[in-house]
């Protein structure tokens, strides 16, 4: 139709194109029908609303109701024809959810209802403060929480003597699904106070339901009776007061019939480790019932009867031996009297009953770091740990900002066993709190993998949780976390580092004074005295910095491998984990180590990089040839004899300007002036060796990539190094030693390997005079092979070809002894009276056995 309307208008209206006039008219109407299908009005206004009011947890409810396709008559006699209907809640198909779906663990119950008992005393003791006579007198004014479980009648009972509830507290609270009387509480107290109240949901109450079948809830409020609220699950609850009178006094006391399938948490046992897991910072004592089963001695009335019996049998006895009277006898029947008059008892056992406090340890982070001293930090790191020894070191700090949280992190003083067998795993090195009721401690990301030996609490007043208070609801608030401990982290560390450095600096400090002391001597007697009071302070100054090098070289041996794990996977703080790195070095006595830092301050002058080189041990590393020419500038080479050192160090380009060197790879450099008057001179050396170098080349063919003139030997004839960007000698065998190693994953990465000479050593010089008179006499081919695998030993490198090296190795050794090259291995002598009795023994044997 619109094609045929358009087409009509071109041909009726000629030359004047009213096709735009067409379709903004095709436009307007589309937008009134649409208007009018929605049913608004083209002034904004909806065409017809109504309401319907419900009571699901809110006084009011309001919704608007939209009429399609009906006139203005029409609506208005559906408005007044109509009957307003309230909302009715599938309370069962509610608590259905609640019960099977919000909760992941049935154990959560007793955590919500301690937090809830919690919530309680927390009002009365706020009320309280304006108010003293609230709390009331003896027993009723201590804020306790009381747990007992009775097995034969399958239920657990929690009391407590919070601020109660009055009878339509109860319809409110316990009967409105969702509705909170904390969270009503709060609004209510918002201008008066700061009130830090955990359950503001309202559904942590139907949590009961996960264990229980039935629930019976007895409460006491200071403004009604007392009063007695039964439920089952389903979508009824009797609410009556109370026949018994007030029992309480004051509070709530629920108890629960425990289902089938969840009789454990009637153990003791169980009950204490809930309460110790979840609840154990409560600020409010919690006291388990528990059963003890003692020996007691109780009168044996049997054993009297008896004795009775013997002691009438006993007088006429002695009515016979009355004319025989001797002294002995009469002391020792004084002695059998006295042992007669003790009354007889038997041991029985005996059941008790008692309130055991479970929750004795104090969250001391709520506390100023000033308040707490250092016996109350190891025994809380004990307690929270397990462990027994007392922690490295701590950090306790509030962190502010757009997520408030208090936070103490502990340094173990070891490395626990497993600690890199974790990794892939949930972390549980960290326990989030939220008002000190107990959340989680397991996450994947609120530490980083390298730190996941920082054992610690974090505490916060208003984390974003789920209705369930199990999961945080926003990954960005813990990255905010993670961020500020991990900072607070490194600082710790950082500190540890730095009291370190200070303590060896002061040491060597003092070194150099004592040389001065030893070169000059001593000018008055005022300045001895001087010196000896210089001397007690510096004294006390050793101890304290003995002690910090000491803390800190515990701290790299426990946890060195994971600060080089944080190197390679946490770029942002590289730098900062970069200084708490320490090695052996050239210039290290045995048990010493160096920082990066302090290796920079006593870098010779001219000297430009950092030097380092890979391998097993020190010992090895120090007789490498790869070190002659560096040795012999003075420089210091820092040993790296760590699997991860070398992981770690690939992912560190430089350390504050020095890029970091690795002596045994090609293209060593200097940077000094020495090295430009070197270069000329290997220059030199190359051209004059060129018909050696090109021989050599052609004999080890596809082994190496190239032959130079080395700038890093001094005493050794040969090295042979890898590429810059290829892997070491070292790290090819540390990926070959791998369990599950696939060489198609790093033969790539081997590089070819080039072959540096000594123009200047005696076997260069001798071997360029073989290679020039007979460049294919097989004896200076060996000689040139076994030159390059020797090198290659001393590199650290595999030989390719091993049933070859020992052909040649023998072939040498043969010269050296003066044992001619064809000569035979002779064959065993044979002895012909081993034979002879050899055979007599068989021949005995036989006839033996016949």
């Amino acid at each position: 139709s619109v094609s045929l309307l358009l087409d009509c208008g071109w041909k009726t209206m000629g030359d004047i194109k009213i096709l735009p006039i067409l379709s903004a008219t095709l436009l307007v109407a589309c937008l009134l029908q649409a208007c009018f299908m929605t049913g608004v009005h083209c002034d904004g206004t909806p065409a017809a609303s109504a309401t319907a009011d419900g009571d699901l947890g809110t006084d009011k409810a309001a919704s608007t109701l939209s009429y399609d396709g009906f006139s203005a008559e029409e609506k208005k006699a559906l408005e007044q024809g109509g009957q307003k209907q309230e909302f009715q809640a599938e309370v069962g198909r509610l608590m259905d959810i609640i019960i099977n779906s919000l909760y992941s663990k049935k154990e959560i119950f007793l955590r919500e209802l301690i937090s809830n008992a919690s919530d309680a005393l927390d009002k009365i003791r706020f009320l309280s403060l304006t108010d003293p006579k609230v709390l009331g007198e003896g027993d009723q004014s201590k804020l306790e929480i009381h747990i007992e479980a009775d097995k034969e009648a399958g239920t657990i009972t929690i009391t407590d003597t919070g601020i109660g509830m009055t009878r339509d507290d109860l319809m409110n609270n316990l009967g409105t699904i969702a509705k909170s009387g904390t969270s009503s509480f709060l609004e209510k107290m918002a201008k008066e106070g700061d009130m830090n109240l955990i359950g503001q949901f309202g559904v942590g109450f139907y949590s009961v339901y996960l264990v229980a079948d039935s629930v019976t809830v007895v409460t006491k409020h200071n403004d009604d009776d007392q009063h007695v609220w039964v439920s089952q699950a389903d979508a009824s609850f009797t609410v009556a007061k109370d026949p018994r009178g007030n029992t309480l006094g004051r509070g709530t006391k629920i108890t629960m019939k425990v289902k089938e399938d969840a009789t454990e948490f009637l153990e003791e046992d169980q009950l204490r480790t809930l309460i110790k897991r979840y609840s154990e910072f409560i600020n409010f004592p919690i006291y388990l019932q528990t059963t003890k089963t003692e020996e007691v001695e109780v009168p044996d009335e049997d054993a009297e009867k008896k004795d009775e019996e013997k002691k009438e049998e006993e007088k006429k006895e002695e009515k016979k031996d009355e004319d025989d009277v001797d002294v002995s006898d009469v002391e020792e029947e004084d002695e059998s009297k006295d042992d007669k008059d003790k009354p007889k008892t038997k041991k029985v056992k005996k059941t008790s009953k008692e309130w055991e406090l479970v929750n004795d340890t104090k969250a001391i982070w709520v506390r100023s770091p000033s308040d707490v001293k250092d016996e109350e930090y190891n025994n809380f790191f004990k307690s929270l740990t397990k462990e027994f020894d007392d922690p490295l070191d701590k950090i306790h700090f509030t962190a502010e900002g757009e997520i408030q949280f208090r936070s103490i992190l502990f340094i173990p003083k070891k490395a626990p066993s497993d600690l890199f067998d974790k990794l892939q795993t949930k972390q549980n090195n960290l326990r989030l709190y939220v008002r000190r009721v107990f959340i989680s401690d397991e996450f994947d990301d609120l530490m980083p993998r390298y730190l996941s030996f920082i054992r610690g609490v974090v505490d916060s007043e208003d984390l974003p949780l789920n209705v369930s208070r199990e999961m945080l609801q926003q990954s960005r608030v813990l990255k905010v976390i993670k961020k500020k401990l991990v900072s607070k982290a490194l600082d710790m560390m950082k500190k540890l580092s730095e009291a370190e450095e200070n303590a060896i600096e002061a040491e060597e400090e003092e070194d150099k004074e004592e040389e001065d002391k030893a070169k000059a001597e001593a000018a008055g007697k005022e300045e001895k005295d001087k010196e000896e009071d210089k001397e007690e302070e510096e004294e006390e100054g050793e101890s304290d910095g003995e002690e910090a090098i000491k803390k800190y070289k515990d701290f790299h041996e426990s946890f060195g491998k994971a600060i080089k794990l944080g190197i390679i996977e946490d770029t942002k703080n590289r730098k900062k984990l970069a200084k708490l790195l320490r090695f052996e070095s050239t210039r290290t006595k045995d048990g010493e180590t160096v920082s990066l830092s302090r290796y920079v301050k006593r870098m010779k002058e001219g000297q430009k990089h950092i030097y380092y080189i890979a391998g097993d041990s020190k010992k090895d590393l120090e007789a490498s040839p790869f070190l002659e020419k560096l040795k012999k500038r003075g420089y210091e080479v820092i040993f790296m004899t760590d699997p991860i050192d070398e992981y770690a160090v690939q992912h560190m380009d430089e350390y504050e300007d020095h890029k970091l060197m690795n002596a045994a790879k090609e293209d060593l450099k200097f940077g000094d002036k020495e090295e430009k008057k070197e270069k000329k001179r290997r220059e030199k050396a190359k051209e004059n060796l060129k018909d050696l170098i090109e021989w050599y080349k052609k004999l080890l063919g596809e082994k190496v990539e190239k032959l130079v003139i080395s700038n890093r030997l001094t005493t050794s004839p040969m090295a042979v190094v890898t590429g810059t960007y290829g892997y070491t000698a070292n790290m090819e065998r540390l990926m070959k030693a791998q369990a599950l190693n696939d060489p198609s994953r790093y033969s790539f990465m081997a590089s070819k390997k080039t072959v540096e000479i000594n123009p200047y050593h005696p076997v260069i010089i001798e071997l360029n005079k073989k290679a020039k008179d007979s460049p294919e006499d097989d004896e200076t081919k060996d000689l040139a092979n076994m030159l390059y695998d020797s090198a290659l030993i001393t590199a650290g490198f595999d030989i390719d070809d091993q049933s070859a090296f020992q052909t040649r190795m023998l072939k040498m050794l043969k010269a050296g002894l003066k044992i001619d090259e064809d000569a035979k291995v002779e064959e065993e002598p044979e002895d012909e009276g081993e034979e002879e009795e050899e055979e007599k023994k068989e021949s005995e044997e036989k006839k033996d056995e016949l």
